[in-house]
């Protein structure tokens, strides 16, 4: 009898692949007999499966350090603007090409600072009190050459250095220094950018160290200090970021992207944040996370605010709208995000409503949830109106009230992260495919290699796996897109392959359903054909687009697959362990010979050019008894 084989929305790991059916066996044309169990670059649309997009590069352009910040803008005359926070550098990518525009620290001159080395091109510089760490950048300038091959134009360049002491450093040169080499460089301008950050979370170990009220007392517990984050948003056409637990810098766009940012000083502006950003509600620069007025330690709970349409003034009177308030729940302010008329702030504890309310208290707070937890800075989303965030056991939205959102992968998820490298894990959203995606590390991995997708439009979830450092959605931008650990950005969306080095591969995409029975398993049933049901639509036309269907057959729950001797089992039946047939667009039928109490249903691809869809295949099949071969 020919039955359809349609399955529910969605990817669910909460029960074993069998209790993951729920619905029923393969006992009515239309009937559902189960649910999708794995998947890896699948999503969901219009209740079926297909392929996700792929992606080609943004530009061929490359940065420096690991991205962990996006941001897109459009100037007054229209040009369109993206920046680039790494742990090393901050850019503005404009027409392709990535401009540093990373803030200066201080600049200071130096007298005869240089040593050379017959043979060697490492320059040992003396300056004192330099305040550098290893991985920092300096530019030298008004430097004469050492007499040799270390000349002038060798040394008045840009130049990352590694730290001897407190008033050494050195660096690669250009050039090998040979015996003529004496010089010492006479006056010399250094100007040092901004402290470079870890690329990744790094292991403490102590008292103090890990989450309150985790672990044994008496016992010192491990933690992680923070890696290198940036918050940012545009005033205007202007843009105002910084590091966590960093200053305010702003960048002026009527300058130029030949000009570095500077920070922002006077005025009571704060000396150090955790987190910044621009209101929409008349356009107030908000810190969060900041040193008190007149004092230069940081309160992780303060929140301060610049006057209205002001970057620079910062000290509360009678005439401007400056202010401050200080949360009571949780002992950090993690992060902020912008939702409809309020911000949104997460404590470490707790999230709280800000809401503007004009002169004389300007913004007020509301508490809207205990007890709640982020994982991260950048784990939470806004869509349609509608916030997600993930916590460190459980999802998260707020769409007016602070719910835990249902996840059918939740025991998946965090029973396989890793949260030692829990300030990695980021969020973004795909308007448009409804999705919120959050990336993060796998237990046994310390850089992002997996991703969880919520599909807010059909309530599904599924997931798979992706190395990415940072999303933005398309916004302004014709595609979202991303960052990789090899240096580029990409635009997601594109195409249908793997592009990420502008030689495309074939993206490998593959979803599997859970077991399901046939005839409520009471009797084997034998499966000699299956009529495929699925469309190429975006598919290249060549080569010929094709996916390969799968059907595994079980005898029970939990059993081994019915493997034939000519397959290298024991079995003398001459039924297939598992029939896996390619398909293409124009594949009418296909002739199997599969035979269990329960099946389960694959379709994969990984040929160059090929997407697809899936819809209801359906399977010839009929009883066959009740002994196993």
């Amino acid at each position: 009898m020919l039955k359809k084989i349609i399955f529910r929305p969605g990817v669910s790991r909460e029960n074993t692949r069998y209790a993951s059916e729920t619905i029923g066996p393969v006992n009515s044309p239309t009937q559902t007999v189960g649910g999708w169990y794995e998947c890896d670059k699948v999503r969901f649309r219009a209740s079926t499966p297909e392929k996700i997009g792929g992606w080609i590069p943004t530009t061929l352009s490359t940065f420096l350090g690991k991205c962990r910040a996006l941001w897109a803008w459009a100037t007054l005359d229209g040009t369109k603007l993206t920046s680039v926070g790494t742990n090393l550098k901050y850019y503005i990518l404009r027409g392709g090409v990535y401009y540093d525009i990373t803030p200066i620290r201080v600049t200071v001159t130096l007298t005869n600072p240089f040593t050379a080395t017959n043979l060697s091109s490492t320059i040992t510089v003396s300056a004192t009190a330099h305040g550098c760490v290893t991985g920092d950048f300096v530019t030298f300038s008004g430097a004469t050459g050492l007499g040799g091959n270390i000349t002038a134009s060798v040394l008045n360049r840009e130049y990352q250095i590694t730290v001897v002491d407190v008033n050494t450093y050195t660096f690669t040169a250009t050039a090998t220094a040979n015996t003529s080499d004496t010089g010492n460089g006479g006056t010399v301008s250094a100007a040092y950018q901004i402290n470079v950050g870890p690329e990744f979370q790094v292991p403490l170990t102590g008292w103090g160290a890990g989450l309150w009220g985790y672990g044994t007392w008496g016992i010192g517990q491990t933690a992680n200090s923070s890696m290198r984050l940036w918050s940012q948003s545009n005033f205007g056409e202007n843009l105002i970021f910084g590091p966590r637990g960093g200053a305010i810098y702003y960048w002026q766009n009527s300058l130029g992207v030949g000009t570095r940012a500077t920070q922002l000083t006077g005025g009571d502006t704060p000396l150090v944040q955790n987190y910044v950003m621009v209101s929409d509600a008349s356009r107030f620069v908000m810190a969060f996370g900041v040193n008190d007025y007149g004092l230069t330690n940081q309160d992780p709970m303060l929140i301060r605010w610049s006057d209205q349409e002001s970057t620079a003034n910062w000290t509360p009177s009678a005439t401007n709208q400056a202010g401050s308030l200080r949360l009571s729940h949780g002992s950090q302010i993690i992060t902020a995000l912008q939702s409809r008329q309020e911000i949104l702030v997460w404590t470490d504890s707790s999230i709280y409503s800000l809401q503007y309310l004009g002169a004389p208290v300007v913004w007020g707070s509301q508490i809207l949830g205990d007890n709640i937890s982020i994982l991260s800075e950048n784990a939470a989303s806004l869509a349609s109106g509608v916030a997600y965030w993930m916590g460190t056991d459980k999802f998260y939205k707020y769409d007016g009230r602070v719910n835990t959102l249902r996840c059918d992968l939740r025991q998946y998820i965090y029973s396989d992260i890793n949260l030692g490298q829990a300030q990695q894990i980021f969020s973004g959203t795909n308007e448009g495919f409804n999705e919120v995606w959050w990336f993060y590390c796998s237990a046994n991995s310390t850089t992002i290699n997996k991703y969880v997708v919520y599909n807010y439009l059909e309530d599904v979830w599924y997931y798979g796996t992706m190395a990415r450092t940072a999303w933005l959605d398309s916004g302004i931008l014709e595609n979202p897109i991303a960052t990789t650990y090899v240096n580029t950005m990409v635009n997601h969306e594109v195409g249908v392959d793997d592009n990420i080095n502008g030689t495309p591969v074939a993206l490998a995409a593959n979803i599997q359903s859970s077991e399901f029975d046939i005839d409520d398993g009471h009797n084997f049933g034998f499966i000699y054909r299956m009529l495929p049901d699925l469309t190429f639509r975006g598919s290249a036309s060549s080569p010929t687009p094709q996916v390969t269907m799968t059907l595994i057959p079980l005898a029970n729950s939990g059993a081994g697959y019915n493997v034939p001797q000519s397959e290298g089992g024991s079995s003398s039946a001459t039924v297939q362990r598992i029939a896996t047939v390619p398909v293409e667009e124009f594949t009418g039928q296909v002739f199997i010979r599969v035979r269990g109490r329960q099946l389960v249903f694959k379709i994969e691809s990984n040929q160059l050019g090929t997407t697809w869809q899936l819809g209801a295949p359906r399977i010839d099949i009929r009883a066959d008894g009740r002994r196993g071969s």
